[in-house]
């Protein structure tokens, strides 16, 4: 690498450290979208300085109060299956800093307009073994590079994109349920109802997209989307923001770099380092998820159950965390 191209990369791993303060998908490498004024308006500008890519790829200082966000809808149609250019998009969970928060659960929810039944992203209390220590676990859509669900829906519903992330049409979905079996990790739900959804909600955002998933159709299937809609307007995943303890990260392979909105790191060092891992990698689907183990966890399992109301407390009860708790007590 020469003098040049060493001064390119240092500056945009500076992009890519900054960037992420102020924009939350920059940092990603997600792109620029109409963000800046022009130099001539930069210059004039005075107060906290940013660092942004334009759309040339040049990199620039730019007064805060110079930008703006061009907000853009979720794509309709065939255009929803295209996915984003140049962008391949992956998620880390850090399960040593998981505590069941789960407001993960409650900003997804909220985002997508989903009826408390239907969790998009699960907590499980899992233990390997009689002799290990239990943890929680938070399970997404997976978004694997060789889905199952892909392959066994008849009329095409389910996709994967360009981008990696794994779609469902419910225009097209006939809600056989050959995808949900197809799963080998359960991440998918069926919308048995069609959920209430205000009129006034249902206008601001406009028609169905597969980027959403929104408004739910009864007798289809419903899932985890990467939150699509926010990555087209340069945004992390509503359960990377809504963590208060940084345990998801998410990012692009091909920037290398994930974030947890405070934290950006190079994908590759995070894997390597703390031994990062796949939930049943020996099945083949190659998930786009990789979870980095419990080890020197920042809280006991007992603060998991804290303000749980009475009806998610009771879904651990069976586990073999709580069977032992019960036989002590």
């Amino acid at each position: 690498m020469n003098k040049k191209q060493k001064a390119n990369e240092s500056s945009r791993r500076k992009f890519l450290k900054i960037g992420i303060g102020i924009g939350a998908g920059l940092a990603t490498g997600l792109g620029s979208r109409e963000l800046l004024a022009s130099d001539s308006e930069i210059e004039k500008k005075t107060g906290k300085k940013v660092k942004l890519l334009t759309a040339e790829g040049k990199l620039v200082e730019a007064d805060e109060s110079s930008i703006s966000y061009k907000t853009v809808k979720p794509a309709l149609g065939e255009e929803a299956k295209e996915g984003l250019p140049n962008r391949k998009f992956v998620m880390v969970i850090d399960l040593a800093r998981c505590k069941n928060a789960r407001k993960c659960v409650d900003a997804c929810q909220e985002g997508h307009h989903l009826p408390k039944d239907h969790e998009w992203i699960k907590l499980y209390l899992l233990q390997d073994s009689e002799a290990t220590a239990p943890y929680w676990f938070p399970r997404p859509c997976f978004h694997c590079d060789s889905p199952l669900c892909v392959s066994v829906c008849p009329v095409g519903a389910t996709y994967k994109r360009s981008d990696g992330i794994v779609l469902v049409d419910n225009q097209r979905c006939i809600g056989c349920k050959f995808c949900m079996t197809g799963c080998p990790y359960s991440a998918r739900v069926f919308n048995w109802t069609e959920p209430h959804v205000e009129e006034k909600t249902k206008e601001e955002i406009g028609p169905y997209s597969p980027e959403t998933n929104f408004p739910p159709v009864e007798g289809t299937v419903g899932k985890c989307v990467f939150c699509a809609d926010n990555l087209r307007n340069n945004k992390l995943p509503r359960c990377v923001t809504a963590c208060p303890m940084g345990v998801i990260y998410f990012g692009d392979v091909l920037e290398d770099t994930v974030t947890n909105g405070s934290d950006t790191i190079r994908l590759s060092t995070l894997l390597k380092d703390k031994s990062g891992y796949r939930y049943l990698e020996e099945l083949g689907t190659q998930p786009s998820v990789y979870y980095l183990p419990p080890v020197n966890r920042k809280f006991p399992v007992e603060r998991g159950f804290k303000g749980l109301e009475p009806e998610v407390k009771e879904r651990y009860s069976n586990t073999q965390y709580m069977n032992k708790q019960k036989d002590n007590e």
